[in-house]
C-alpha cells in the first residue's frame, strides 16, 4: 500500500488569515500612513475607500493570494509624484509596523519586504531617490 501524502504549499496570503486579515492590515496602515505628516499630503485628493481597495488587491498578490488586481501599474500611478526615496521607506516601515502589530509571522513580513525592495524603482523618483 503506498501513502502519498501530496499537500500544496500554503501561501502567505492564506496563513494570515486572507482578504479578511489583508483588510485589517490595510486599514490600519492607511491609519498610520495618514497621521504621518510626511505622508498624508500625498493622499488629500485621494478617494482612500478606493485606495484602500487598490492596496489590499495589490497587498492578496504580494502575499499570494488571488490576484484580482485592476488598476495601474505602480510606476504610473507613482511616477508623477515624485516620491523620494525618504518617504518610500517611511512607507515601508509603516507597512512593516502593521504586520508586527497583527502578529503576522516574521518570514511572510521579510517577503514582504523584499518586495518593497524590488518595486522600489517603479515608485520612487529618479529625481528623488
Amino acid at each position: 500500500m503506498t501513502v502519498t501524502n501530496e499537500t500544496t504549499p500554503i501561501s502567505h496570503y492564506e496563513r494570515i488569515g486572507g482578504a479578511a486579515a489583508v483588510k485589517a492590515a490595510v486599514e490600519l496602515f492607511y491609519d498610520k500612513v495618514l497621521a504621518d505628516p510626511d505622508l498624508a499630503g500625498y493622499f488629500t485628493d485621494v478617494n482612500m475607500a478606493d485606495q484602500r481597495r487598490h492596496l489590499a488587491l495589490m497587498l492578496a498578490v504580494v502575499l499570494g493570494g488571488p490576484n484580482e488586481y485592476t488598476g495601474r501599474g505602480l510606476a504610473e500611478a507613482h511616477q508623477p509624484l515624485r516620491i523620494p526615496g525618504e518617504h518610500y521607506a517611511k512607507v515601508g516601515q509603516h507597512l512593516s509596523a502593521t504586520l508586527v502589530e497583527l502578529g503576522v509571522p516574521a518570514d511572510v513580513i521579510a517577503d514582504v519586504q523584499v518586495v518593497l525592495g524590488q518595486v522600489r524603482e517603479q515608485v520612487v523618483s529618479a529625481g528623488n531617490a
